[in-house]
This record gives structure tokens, sequence and C-alpha cells, in this order.
């Protein structure tokens, strides 16, 4: 008898893969990816200590999110920050993302300014995860005009292995700090009018670049973005070993963003590496965990004070004393005022003394005395 027939094996598709790389990918291995940096906006060819046009600032950290109907829940809080001009035009941009350590977008907003008066035009691309998929808000002012908005959804079974903006830099920053990755890393993306599309990575190699006035070796990532039309938008980040940029451009553009700090560089050129444990800022009042901490040992500590001045009354009568014999003396050292004056108390335990004794003062006058 003839074995049965092989069954075809199903190919995984971009989703898949997609899906279970960012799986691999570590919170400890992340947590190294959190901090802020900031890069000078330069013209492109200008010598490496010209003067800055404008700059672009990024910073990820924890923070907390709740979405709509949900309980709190901690996330990484991305944001970025540009500012520069456009063929002499003022323009910005910002994006503030709300991502899971799997590389997850909860919610996202990006902002786009174009300030060309007498007519500014502004643009703001909002998107948000629920339980049914995703909402993508689309909203375009220009002037005075109407805005106008537009509004459209996608299902969860299309939102597998996504990774948006926010996303996806973080994921730069990690590939950087392991300065290997694999090839043909293809991931499911949404481009700027908010249509699915894909997004591709790949390694550049180590190549060597100016910082400042000094060259250092930098690890360089090709990202590109290849929307439904046909076009491809292609960004070139060069990473320092820590995954700090030392410089991204957009190919194409007439402006880079460039590191012009010099100091992390040893007087050899090399990158100089950082502590094991760098120390970072602590906004604890933005930890819910942190911060409910507080309350509960803020609480603790007021109730153990209270119930100590109920149980020694006699505290109350001994500041009550000293503070009266200070303004009325009023000396011109009031340290050792204080010294003298509860040298001359009684140990602690003993009962004060009764009206009529000797008084403990100090019996020097007054200091506005004459």
């Amino acid at each position: 008898m003839e074995p049965p027939p092989e069954s075809p094996q199903e190919t995984p598709t971009m989703a898949d893969s997609a899906a279970a790389f960012l799986s691999l990918i570590g919170l400890k291995e992340l947590e190294w990816c959190l901090f802020a940096e900031t890069l000078a906006v330069v013209a492109v060819g200008a010598p490496p200590r010209d003067k800055a046009e404008g700059q672009w600032w990024m910073a990820a950290q924890w923070a907390p999110y709740q979405g709509e109907g949900e309980p709190v829940q901690s996330c990484i809080l991305v944001q970025t920050r540009f500012r520069g001009k456009q063929d002499g035009v003022p323009v910005s941009s910002t994006l503030k993302a709300y991502v899971t350590w799997q590389l997850e977008t909860l919610e996202q907003e990006e902002q786009e300014c174009l300030e060309l008066r007498p007519h500014p035009t502004e643009k703001r691309t909002h998107i948000v995860s629920h339980q049914h998929g995703m909402t993508v808000s689309k909203t375009l002012q220009e002037g005075e005009a109407e805005p106008q908005c537009q509004s459209f959804c996608y299902s969860r079974a299309k939102l597998r292995g996504l990774l948006l903006e926010g996303a996806s830099l973080l994921l730069l920053r990690v590939l950087a700090r392991r300065q290997t990755m694999p090839p043909d890393l293809v991931f499911p993306a949404m481009d700027t009018e908010g249509n699915l599309c894909t997004s591709s990575y790949s390694a550049l190699g180590i190549q060597r670049q100016a910082l400042g006035s000094a060259e250092t070796e930098v690890f360089v990532i090709e990202r590109a973005v290849h929307s439904s039309t046909g076009a491809s938008t292609v960004w070139h980040s060069s990473f320092l070993p820590n995954g700090c940029l030392a410089q991204l451009m957009q190919i194409g553009s007439p402006v880079l963003m460039v590191l012009q700090d010099e100091s992390i560089l040893s007087k050899s050129g090399r990158f100089e590496p950082q502590l094991p444990f760098p120390k970072e800022p602590l906004d604890w009042e933005e930890d819910i965990q942190l911060y409910s901490w507080f309350l509960d040992r803020k609480d603790e500590l007021q109730q153990s004070h209270a119930a100590y001045l109920q149980q020694h009354p006699e505290v109350r009568a001994l500041l009550s004393d000293f503070l009266q014999a200070l303004l009325f003396q009023q000396p011109h050292d009031p340290i050792s005022f204080a010294a003298e004056f509860f040298a001359h108390q009684r140990p602690i335990g003993s009962p004060f003394a009764p009206t009529g004794a000797a008084s403990p003062l100090p019996s020097s006058p007054p200091a506005n005395s004459k």
C-alpha cells in the first residue's frame, strides 16, 4: 500500500512572521530603550558645526494608560517633536503613542503643521485600538475653512503584527542595540493617510560618520514604508551602540537630524559606553503603583504622628514654651539659644516643673533691647 500523500504545510504569512518576531523582544531588552534624546536639524551637506535650523526630540518612558471602559494598565509612552523649516516656511510635527511592551499600539496621535501665512495648514491623525479592531480619525484644517474630517475602522483580523510609527521607533532602538537583524524583516504598517501598507527594515552595516568635529562608528538601519500607491518613503537611521541616534535622514529631504553633542565620545573619538545602570528621571506621580504607595505611606505616617502626640501631650507644651521664649528673647544665635534652652529641661519622662519653679530660660536680654 502506498503511503498517503503528505499534506502541504501552511506557509506563515507576513503578519504571522512579524508577530512572532515581536514576541521575542524581552522586557529587559526594551527597558534599555527608554530614554530621551535630542538631535539638531541642519541642511543636507552643511558643515558638522553649522547652526541648527531646528530640533528633533524623542522620549520613551513607562506611563499609565486607560482605554474607554477598560482598567488602567502600564505601557510605554513614546513622544517625538520636530521643529524646522521647509522652503523657508516654519513646519512642526508631534507624535504621541501609547504602546505595550509587545509593541502593540493602544493609541496614537500625529499632528503636522505648516505655518504658511495667511493660510496655515494643520493635519491630525488619531488612531485608537479597541476590542473590535482599530479606528482611524483624520482631520485637515486649512486656514479658516471648515475642517475636513474622515473616520474609518479596521477589523482586528487585519491588525496582526501591525507596527505603527511610535512602536517602530522603539523597534529601531532594539535593533540598534543588538547591532544585528534578520534579512527581509517586514511588518504590516500604516502610511500617513491611514491606509494599511508594509514597512521593511534592513541593515546597512557599520559605517563611520561625523559626530560634531569627530568621527565614530555607527550602525545604520534603512526603514522603508511602502504605501498602497506604490510610492515608498525611506529613512536611514545611524545609531550608536547604546541605541542613541547619531543621525536621522529621510531620503530626498533637504534637511537631516544630527547629534551635535560630542561629550559621549572619548578623546580617541570612540563611543564612551554608559554605566550599566544609568540614572533615569523618575516621574513617580505618573506611576500608578508608586503613587499608590506614596498615598498609603502618607496616611500611615499621619496616623502614627497623631497617635504619638496624643500619647505625649507634653510635646506640644514643650514646643510652645520654646517658641514663647525664643520670640521673647529674640537672640542673635537661635541655635545656641535652643541648645541652652533644652539643656535646662528635665529628662524625658519626668513631669514639667510646677508653676513658680525657677525658669530654665537663658537670662540673656532680647536682641533688640537697648
